[in-house]
């Protein structure tokens, strides 16, 4: 907190001065100063090169109000053009066919993935009768895919839940 006060300080004494009135400044470690008896007590370096500039940060300032930032932070960008409620509607509707389709395609392999799978025994192949960890690797591989398979159909839904009813006005 100390150091905070520091900076703030130092930064309140340069804001202050105009910039062809700068004095000297010192750099302790990430603090910043013109006091020159300071600066010898700390073991401070010159700052040369050129002019300092210091930003204050205002903590108040760069808090909105909740109401205002939840509404902005919704709204397209400026300058982004704007589409009108019929084609949004024609845009959502795809949306939710190419999702629907996508969420059957992904239903249907995993019923294919829990038949292969047969409740944690599918069917030995090939050297897998001589080879036990490889049955079970193979095992593992699968039960990993179901899985993954699984959150891909749950993603799915969520996105479709997403989408707004197309529900004329």
């Amino acid at each position: 907190m100390k150091t905070a006060s520091l900076i703030f300080l130092a930064g309140s004494l340069l804001a202050a001065l105009p910039a062809s009135a700068q004095e000297r400044v010192w750099r302790c470690g990430n603090e910043y100063t013109n006091n020159a008896t300071i600066a010898q007590q700390k073991g401070c370096k010159v700052m040369e090169g050129g002019n300092v500039t210091v930003v204050q940060g205002g903590g108040g300032t760069t808090k909105s109000s909740g109401g205002s930032s939840g509404a902005s932070a919704a709204r397209a960008p400026a300058g982004s053009p704007r589409v009108e409620g019929v084609d949004q509607r024609a845009r959502d509707g795809e949306a939710r066919s190419v999702l629907e389709s996508e969420l059957k395609k992904a239903e249907a392999r995993q019923a294919e993935l829990q038949k292969e799978f047969n409740n944690g025994e599918p069917e030995k192949q090939g050297s897998e009768g001589r080879n036990y960890q490889k049955y079970l690797d193979r095992v593992a591989e699968m039960k990993a895919e179901l899985a993954r398979n699984e959150s891909d159909i749950a993603g799915i839904r969520r996105e479709i839940g997403r989408l707004p009813t197309n529900k004329p006005q």
